[in-house]
């Protein structure tokens, strides 16, 4: 039986903030975590290295689930991409799920900016879809905070 083809998931947002402070928020620890965990979480570690082949490593919580990604910078174009691996560590065995490619792509929009995620390699339409809520949420309180 062939393999099935890899899924994608594309979500594109125009944040009303410029390009640099949407840039900071992907790559500042503070600012991450109050915004990179869905709704009814919590980031409770974080810790990365922004730099090409720099690793990095964050848990979040809620009252019934915990669990930590972890990922590699792949690469960084300051302020207009960035792109990095990201997989869910599993505790039993020490491996990751399927490691997925993150692609966050910032275009200048003058006082706004328009962000485009894709997250490529997804090998089930369930898991591609709970990411996309996910992400969602997430995109949601990003919004929020870079209007204050």
């Amino acid at each position: 039986m062939p393999k099935s083809k890899p899924l994608s998931l594309t979500i594109t947002r125009t944040f009303n903030a410029p390009r640099a402070l949407v840039w900071k928020a992907w790559t500042d620890d503070t600012m991450l975590r109050k915004w990179s965990c869905p709704n009814g979480f919590e980031i409770i570690f974080s810790e990365g290295e922004l730099k090409v082949g720099g690793k990095f490593r964050s848990t979040m919580k809620s009252a019934q689930f915990e669990g930590t990604v972890v990922g590699v910078y792949k690469e960084i174009d300051e302020p207009k991409k960035l792109v990095f691996t990201h997989a869910w560590e599993q505790e039993d065995d020490g491996g990751h799920d399927d490691e997925t490619l993150v692609t966050v792509e910032l275009i200048d929009q003058g006082a706004k900016t328009e962000m485009i995620f894709t997250q490529t390699g997804f090998t089930s339409k369930g898991s591609r879809d709970g990411h996309e809520g996910g992400w969602s949420e997430c995109f949601d309180k990003l919004s929020l905070q870079l209007s204050h």
